[in-house]
């Protein structure tokens, strides 16, 4: 369609068109009025081009300005190194920071190391300062300088400048000699090796950091000194600050430094302590970095690799705690029994200054030789080797090698090593940075030709009882045990040779490796999920956004949550919309649209890191802090139960229902904190006793269904890093079968054994009800979970009843609260799991009749995590 102008034009011009006269024969006062019109007109189109114009370049210039100011940008990049001044003699005037000979060979060396960064274009161009920290001496008497250099570098040019740095060191590397001139005379000439130099951790140098203070310490023969931080123990230490500890020994010594208390904030991006083979944070001679919680159970000794030795401690803004203590001493350089030679019918051998950490840059070699003839059994009782970012299958940090072969991690603590030869060459290297509690280990000798007598020889060389082959279970540790099997009637035929037993079979879990026993269970086919409602849906619309199940599986294990129509496979939010994650509550993402799904999560948190159980081991301090202790008055520890406020616990039916007495809430002593049964008097128990009891309305003692019971403490307890509440589970949480959990508790350690004087701690796993159900002889119903470990040896017994089955959750680290102790045949029988309260089937009851949760957490909690930071979270 033409333009209306256009057409009016081309009228004009044709004078055979019929056209308007008033287009034609304006009046002349009309015609002005249109030539000020036309004027106007243009007038405004010309200020609207100027003004875009003017809008353009503002832009523009905007634009140019920010990506300027954007790559002009600056990142403090600090590096600490160490260098040796080779020409030079060490004195004690060197270790004085005041001294006229410190400050005159500091004031040169960082002349030099300026004029040193200027000869590479782009160290210069970023340059800032270099200073030297301190001094200290080498084995051969000469001085090591230790030293911080700063640079102020566009975020671009960051990778740039950590390659020139290392470039630059390359030429000072051991062997390798440069002069630094101190004015013409070359006698006067410093010569410098050994230089070396890394990025300081940006934590340590965080802006954020108010303090910066320092202590130097000179450990002398035959004493032990403490260094502690900033008002401990009477007060916490300040936010936002930097402390560091530079202790120095004797030359010819080592410095042995045993933390004796550990408790900081449990997040190591937070609060965290660090230990140095150095006088300066050096990433290349970092030992450890530490944070949480330690009891005086764990040890935390360290060794250096020479006489020196820097502990730093960095803190933030919030939540701060007691601090640490630690002694020092100086021990000879010269650790005993760091290699030799070992001989006889069997012997032992550690790494060097084991149970303590080995130090850095240490190297043992051990030749064994046993009567000819014979081979040789290594058998390792502790093996942690570990070093970031190594692994197991490429030791290149710190290593055992035996015959040639280089171990590292931990997987070789109880597993036999045999050697088939009469002779062994053990060696074993640390590097300079990262240390481990090491490895203890034995040796012995056999006749090659009676190994396993009467056994059954694993292809590993271990000895197992012939009772053990072909049973389904990995007895050998090598799976040599199950191989080559002819499988009895109740045991399935897996298609690559084993067998396992029957009730195994259609779990949902793959026991024979190759799938065989999941294979024909009227499941979904292969390449498809698996819906709870029973559907199944191509695996390739797992977590597309769309609800393909109609039951929110293929979208709960995802990310990213859809809404969905509320059912028994959802979780509701506070708003009433219902999501398809499984298990979101507290898990640190926000999920709901209202953000409930996060509300009320203070619990299950174990303030700090650091079995009653058969088959378990003793639990530190502090780390199950929900976990109580119910004693009967005049008959000591009875029951467990779990922490869930301050106020309730939850525990066992039976527990209170075995006799009518037990249902007396007098009757009762509740402990809390408490971890050894013969120390209840201790600062962080604490004594409570019970208001009320009350038990759920449907429990069958018969059956033992709806075991769980709830108690109200005659008082609130006040919350610590000893004492605090696990998380409650929603309603719709799901622990898929094989999931592990936790199972704490002072109950017998054997079945006819005696109660646990240490709290004792087990890991075993989720059993399918199906499977459960074949290996209990009596009912086990919906309101009950099954757990434990199939082959026996791990279970719960007698006085564990009541206590808690904790999840931890992978994400989050938070504990929930998925099971109650209630009843099994026997304790830790081979095939016979232990049965547990399934407690998402009555957070409602708890709900209405404690009061504690409200939907989507716990609003007490909330009100007493405010009371508690300021408690004691200072």
């Amino acid at each position: 369609m033409e333009s209306l102008g256009n057409g009016t034009e081309d009228s004009l011009k044709n004078p055979d068109d019929p056209v308007d006269p008033s287009l034609q024969f304006l009046p002349a006062s009309d015609a002005k009025k249109v030539k000020k019109k036309k004027f106007f007109v243009r007038a405004i189109l010309v200020i609207i081009l100027v003004i875009l114009a003017a809008v353009t370049a503002l832009l523009t210039g905007l634009l140019v300005w920010n990506f300027h100011l954007r790559n002009d940008v600056r990142i403090k990049k600090v590096f600490a190194g160490s260098l040796t001044v080779a020409n030079r003699r060490f004195t004690d005037s060197y270790e004085d920071s005041s001294s006229a000979q410190f400050n005159e060979l500091a004031s040169h060396l960082s002349k030099q190391m300026k004029n040193m960064y200027s000869s590479v274009p782009l160290l210069s161009k970023y340059y800032v300062s270099s200073s030297i920290q301190a001094f200290s001496e080498s084995g051969d008497g000469t001085v090591i300088a230790y030293y911080l250099s700063e640079f102020s570098v566009p975020e671009a040019e960051v990778s740039a400048l950590d390659e020139a740095i290392q470039s630059s060191m390359r030429t000072t590397e051991p062997g390798q000699t440069r002069r630094l001139s101190l004015s013409r005379k070359p006698t006067n000439d410093l010569l410098i090796n050994n230089m070396m130099s890394a990025a300081v951790d940006p934590r340590m140098v965080n802006s954020a950091l108010k303090g910066h203070h320092k202590q130097s310490h000179h450990s002398r023969a035959g004493e032990t000194d403490f260094i502690q931080s900033p008002g401990f123990p009477d007060s916490p230490y300040a936010s936002n600050t930097y402390t560091e500890w530079r202790l120095r020994a004797d030359p010819d010594h080592r410095l042995r430094l045993e933390f004796t208390v550990v408790d900081l904030e449990n997040d190591c991006h937070k609060d965290f302590i660090r230990v140095y083979d150095s006088l300066i944070p050096s990433e290349n001679h970092v030992m450890a970095e530490k944070c949480g919680h330690y009891t005086h159970k764990e040890q935390l000794v360290f060794l250096s690799s020479g006489n020196v030795m820097l502990v730093t401690l960095v803190t933030n803004e919030e939540k701060n705690f007691p601090g640490f203590r630690a002694k020092y001493s100086q021990v000879p350089a010269e650790i005993q029994g760091c290699g030799g030679k070992l001989t006889g019918m069997k012997g032992t051998f550690t790494s060097p200054g084991f149970p303590s950490s080995y130090p850095p840059q240490a190297q043992c070699v051990w030749n064994i030789e046993v009567p000819e003839g014979n081979h040789i059994i290594l058998n390792f009782n502790k093996f942690s080797l570990n070093d970031p970012g190594q692994s197991p299958d490429n030791c290149t940090k710190d290593y055992l090698e035996v015959t040639g072969n280089r171990m590292c991690g931990e997987k070789f603590e109880n597993v036999p090593l045999v050697i088939k030869t009469d002779k062994a060459d053990i060696k074993f290297f640390s590097d300079m940075s990262h240390v481990d509690k090491g490895f203890s280990a034995e040796f012995e000798t056999f006749k090659p030709f009676d190994r396993c007598s009467k056994k059954f020889h694993c292809e590993n060389d271990a000895c197992v009882s012939q009772k053990l082959r072909c049973d389904g279970y990995d007895d050998c540790g090598d799976m040599s045990d199950e191989k080559n099997c002819v499988c009895e009637e109740s045991y399935i035929k897996c298609k690559n040779g084993f067998c396992k037993p029957k009730y195994w079979q259609c779990d949902g879990v793959n026991d024979c490796g190759d799938n065989t026993d999941e294979e024909n269970c009227g499941y979904c086919k292969a390449g498809e999920v698996a819906c709870r409602n029973g559907r199944c849906v191509s695996e390739q619309k797992k977590c597309d956004g769309h609800n393909d199940c109609e039951d929110g599986t293929d979208e709960s294990m995802c990310a990213k949550s859809i809404v969905l129509t509320c059912s028994e496979f959802t979780f509701k939010c506070k708003n009433n919309m219902c999501i398809s994650k499984q298990n979101p509550e507290c898990d640190g993402h926000r999920d709901c649209e209202d953000g409930s799904d996060e509300e009320g999560c203070e619990c299950g948190m174990t303030p700090y890191q650091s079995s009653r159980i058969v088959g378990g081991e003793a639990a530190s301090e502090g780390y199950w802090p929900w976990q109580v202790s119910l004693h009967l008055k005049g008959r000591g520890h009875v029951c467990g139960a779990s922490l869930i406020s301050d106020l309730w616990l939850v525990t066992a039916a039976h527990c209170i229902q075995e006799t009518n007495r037990y249902s007396w809430p007098e009757e009762w002593d509740v402990y809390l904190g408490l971890h050894s049964q013969s120390e209840t008097n201790t600062a962080n128990t604490v004594l409570k006793g019970v208001k009320q009891i009350i038990c759920h309305p449907e429990y069958n003692p018969q059956l033992y269904n709806s075991d769980i019971a709830l108690m109200e403490l005659d008082s609130p307890v006040t919350l610590s890093q000893y004492i605090w509440p696990i998380c409650l589970p929603s309603a719709t949480q799901l622990l898929p079968t094989g999931q592990s959990v936790w199972i704490t508790g002072w109950g017998k350690t054997r079945e006819e054994g005696q109660l646990a004087s240490v709290l004792q701690e087990a890991k075993v796993r989720i059993i399918n009800e199906t499977v459960c159900s074949q290996l209990i002889e009596d009912e086990v119903t919906p309101q009950m979970i099954c757990a434990g470990i199939l082959t026996g040896g791990v279970d719960a017994c007698q006085g564990d009843s009541g206590g808690p089955m904790s999840f931890v959750d992978p994400t989050s680290g938070r504990c929930f609260l998925v099971g109650v102790v209630s009843w099994g045949e026997g304790c830790g029988r081979k095939g016979k799991p232990g049965i547990y309260t399934r407690v998402t089937k009555y957070r409602s009851w708890i709900r209405e009749e404690s009061g504690v949760l409200t939907e989507g957490g716990s609003s007490k909690l909330n009100d007493l995590d405010a009371e508690v930071s300021e408690r004691w979270i200072l």
